[in-house]
């Protein structure tokens, strides 16, 4: 099979009959360039695809590597990984210590070409160190722009809620748009952009509470925990005895493969009858008894972006309504506002959203209809 060149085609959205060789003849133009692309992961030109979805190879290759840093959060670092893959933004909501910062770092760390800066945010902290300064140059007479952190692949805001509204602001513009605004000129990114941000929901003293408009920019919002085992511990430990930093693990993806992955989410299948599910299930969201505020369609969109994302993980060439179920509770929970009283009764955003899946009908046409 020769692999075409990277042209957009929309997906077919019929699934393959994988065998143990795959041909054009037996795949839609999508699952050729799935195709194309595992196999440029695995070097391997006309070599035989495994009979599985190749689609997950490189996904899981990217996970298994993180997890060697990340000890027994398998759940967490894969969610990452779709939040990645659905040009999404991640917000780690948890307390010191369980490595919310050695997830961002090794997630840049395994990407070939990738850069990642850090902002440590702190009460000090201005706009113009976030997004940069136009700064005057005495020896060429005039003001020349220096590009601030958010100029990198992977950023990562440490304890965001550190810095105030103001300079939490700076990060509304390129979240949302991949461009910085200075001085009326716009200026991109690079491509592909991430941001990942921490804070720590048991220490108020000194913090801002992230408002709505900045919460809804995070395509997903997760915990991580403690180590669910003892030996996950164990292991943990031992890396720090040993002093294993996220610099030192090897690259698995070159830079443009993940652009080219990314590519493929985009032109996943989803049916019209699961675009209604998931308009269905944030429109539950805003009558629901608990909820003063609901999500937006913004909300609507990041949940069918993540579950292409997410079937692309699965090595599928289409959404199910279980890739939507999957991603439902980290997509929307941080995008409602219970009420006074569901949050006296110790009410979550978790609980409510769990019970709009349970309370809405799954379509029965779906998939790669």
């Amino acid at each position: 099979m020769s692999c075409p060149p990277a042209a957009v085609h929309r997906a077919a959205g019929a699934r393959v009959p994988w065998g143990p060789r795959v041909g054009t003849a037996t795949m839609n133009s999508f699952d050729v360039r799935v195709v194309c692309t595992l196999r440029q992961l695995r070097g391997s030109g006309e070599e035989p695809v495994p009979d599985w979805m190749v689609s997950r190879q490189g996904f899981h290759e990217l996970a298994r590597n993180i997890e060697d840093f990340v000890r027994g959060k398998s759940t967490t670092v894969r969610l990452a990984l779709v939040c990645l893959l659905a040009e999404g933004h991640l917000l780690i909501e948890d307390v010191p210590g369980v490595a919310k910062t050695s997830l961002a770092k090794a997630i840049a760390h395994s990407v070939a070409g990738s850069t990642v800066k850090r902002i440590q945010f702190t009460p000090d902290l201005l706009p113009s160190d976030v997004t940069g300064v136009q700064v005057y140059d005495q020896a060429k007479g005039g003001f020349e722009y220096r590009q601030g952190p958010v100029f990198t692949n992977i950023l990562l805001a440490d304890e965001i809620n550190r810095a105030s509204p103001k300079t939490q602001s700076a990060l509304l513009e390129v979240m949302a748009e991949r461009q910085v605004t200075v001085d009326g000129a716009a200026r991109a990114v690079p491509d592909p952009f991430l941001c990942i941000a921490t804070q720590n929901p048991v220490e108020h003293q000194g913090t801002y509470v992230l408002p709505e408009a900045q919460l809804d920019r995070f395509l997903m919002r997760i915990a991580i925990g403690y180590p669910d085992e003892l030996d996950d511990e164990v292991s943990v430990v031992t890396d720090g005895i040993a002093r294993r930093k996220p610099e030192q693990l090897r690259a698995v993806l070159e830079l443009d493969q993940l652009r080219t992955l990314i590519g493929l989410v985009r032109e996943l299948h989803i049916s019209m009858e699961l675009r209604t599910y998931v308009a269905m299930l944030t429109r539950a969201t805003r009558t629901h008894p608990d909820v003063e505020l609901g999500a937006s369609p913004r909300g609507s969109i990041a949940l069918a972006t993540a579950a292409q994302a997410y079937a692309l993980s699965m090595g599928r060439s289409y959404v199910t309504a279980d890739d939507v179920k999957a991603i439902a509770v980290p997509v929307l929970n941080h995008r409602l506002l219970l009420t006074s009283q569901a949050r006296i009764q110790q009410q979550t955003p978790e609980a409510v959203v769990r019970d709009i899946l349970a309370g809405v009908p799954v379509p029965r046409a779906q998939g790669h209809r």
